[in-house]
């Protein structure tokens, strides 16, 4: 192994050590075997999805270090690493590496689906800690324009929104809608504006029409308001409507103001939705849901965000408050951060 130099041997970390009970604590820091990178975790961002990791209902094993939206700074190489190199700027996502690259799935280039692939945070420990290891497949490089806690949210919520919109087929110019303006839903209005469609935004009361138009909405639709269908398809021909917010009736409805080859792009998880299959049949339409992606795209998300100049709204806390910060997750209006280094 290939290391920088540091005398300590001990981390802090925030470990589950039983579903749903936390101990902040010292453990050994990580060694890499064949293959691995050692991170420095900087920053790591609070995922919804963590909650149910911590909860148990989502597959770890405890004890686990949670965090799948780390960046932070290449601090040791394992045997036979030669893609990173120690103080590389790098970030780790939910796809956890490791991909077999013989199966049909990676054969196809589709790593995330491989079956060899774990997840941070659930199959090994993530970056809850002053150090993670992972495999050096599931490591993206971060550009210098984005800081460490902007960087982390990136590597999820980012890459979900920026990689399921570049893989729908669009033109620039389409319209384009998106529902909810909150973790996802406020970058999803961004990378939508910055490729280059035209962007409806969709949420509850009139309150939220200014920060959809400086986030770079062209219309705001009220949903609380009658004849939501009615507004949205007077706005022209909608090729997508992103749904960003579990919201199972209010999906269901806006699923109508479709327009001919229109896709319903699901990105939250919700209870089973009711949609006329005559309605797709008709119009031409489709439901189609997006797994996040893997280490490529989301250095494809990091350069397009440093680019464009994208950013996500923030609420920052110390690694000692991880346990008040996940218990709050579900009411956050963007995106929470933990600080964890010195930058």
């Amino acid at each position: 192994m290939i290391a920088s130099t540091d005398n300590n041997n001990t981390m802090k970390a925030a470990v589950v050590v039983a579903a749903g009970k936390w101990e902040i604590k010292q453990i050994p820091i990580p060694q890499t075997t064949k293959g691995q990178v050692r991170v420095k975790v900087m920053a790591c961002g609070v995922c919804y999805s963590d909650s149910m990791i911590v909860s148990g209902r989502v597959g770890p094993i405890f004890p686990r270090v949670p965090g799948h939206e780390i960046a932070g700074i290449v601090d040791a190489l394992g045997e036979g690493v030669t893609k990173f190199k120690i103080g590389d700027r790098v970030g780790v996502g939910f796809f956890g590496g490791g991909h077999c690259g013989e199966c049909t799935d990676c054969l196809s280039n589709s790593w995330v689906t491989c079956k060899s692939v774990g997840g941070c945070g659930i199959s090994f420990n993530g970056g809850f800690a002053e150090y993670t290891v992972a495999p050096q497949d599931a490591l993206s490089r971060i550009p210098d324009e984005i800081d460490f806690l902007q960087a982390g949210p990136f590597c999820c919520a980012g890459v979900t929104v920026f990689n399921s919109i570049r893989n729908q087929g669009l033109r620039a110019g389409d319209l384009v809608a998106v529902h909810g303006i909150g973790g996802l839903g406020h970058l999803g209005i961004q990378f939508a504006r910055k490729l280059g469609y035209e962007v409806i935004a969709v949420s509850s009361g009139d309150d939220k029409e200014q920060l959809a138009k400086e986030l770079g909405a062209h219309h705001y639709i009220n949903s609380t308001k009658p004849d939501v269908v009615g507004r949205l398809q007077a706005l022209g021909n909608i090729k997508l409507i992103m749904c960003t917010a579990p919201a199972k009736e209010s999906v269901e409805l806006l699923s109508k103001a479709l327009g001919f080859n229109g896709k319903l792009l699901l990105l939250a998880i919700m209870k089973e939705l009711t949609i006329n299959p005559l309605q797709l049949i008709s119009k031409n339409q489709s439901v189609v849901g997006s797994y996040c992606g893997d280490s490529r795209d989301t250095e494809d998300t990091l350069k397009f965000a440093a680019n464009q100049n994208i950013k996500s709204m923030l609420q920052v806390y110390p690694l000692e408050q991880v346990e008040e910060c996940l218990n709050n997750i579900s009411k956050a209006r963007f995106r929470a951060v933990l600080k964890i280094g010195d930058f």
